[in-house]
């Protein structure tokens, strides 16, 4: 009896938990995208949203995966353009 006990146990842990990932994930996503034209960190939101439901899903884990390669190559990209322009010049001189 002891055994069946715990395996229901397990059983509702994981379904309990997976939904109160489910709903907060989600939760976090909708505010986020209505953060995108009210203020706030609306992409900052998104992300932690994805990182919640990475938690228990493989497609915000794919996601999440694809958001930081698509950062880190826009940052490296600025990072050239900004080396490769060099340092700001000065001003003209007024005559």
């Amino acid at each position: 009896m002891d055994r069946r006990v715990k395996q229901t146990w397990t059983l509702t842990y994981r379904a309990a938990r997976r939904i109160a990932i489910t709903v907060i994930g989600a939760t976090v996503v909708v505010l986020g995208i209505a953060m995108l034209v009210l203020p706030g960190p609306g992409l900052l939101t998104i992300v932690g949203g994805l990182a919640i439901l990475s938690l228990e899903f493989a497609f915000a884990r794919r996601w999440l995966d694809r958001i930081k390669r698509t950062t880190r190559k826009t940052v490296a990209e600025v990072k050239r353009r900004v080396r490769r322009d060099g340092p700001p010049t000065d001003p003209p001189s007024k005559p």
